[in-house]
């Protein structure tokens, strides 16, 4: 099981990609998280596409889009995640 778990810092380049979709969010460009315990809150995208823009999605101080890791379902090569776990 330890092969499985991937590090925070390993997600950042990989492309965002829809489950239900297979649209592109964008890159992740950096990761979110509380210091104290290390819990994952929000990927941080980069490179966003249009289809992430028309999402809605939360931004953060710098206006970059937030995607909350509890929608995230599977890291291999991309990230992917539930749209609907989003909204």
């Amino acid at each position: 099981m330890a092969d499985d778990k991937v590090k925070a810092k390993e997600l950042i380049g990989r492309m965002l990609i829809s489950e239900e979709s297979g649209k592109k969010f964008g890159v992740v460009g950096d990761v979110e998280f509380i210091i104290e315990s290390g819990e994952l809150i929000n990927l941080i995208l980069s490179e966003t596409t249009p289809h992430a823009e028309t999402m809605n999605l939360q931004q953060n101080e710098k206006k970059r889009f937030l995607v909350p890791f509890s929608a995230v379902k599977s890291v291999g090569d991309f990230v992917i995640v539930s749209e609907k776990d989003i909204l």
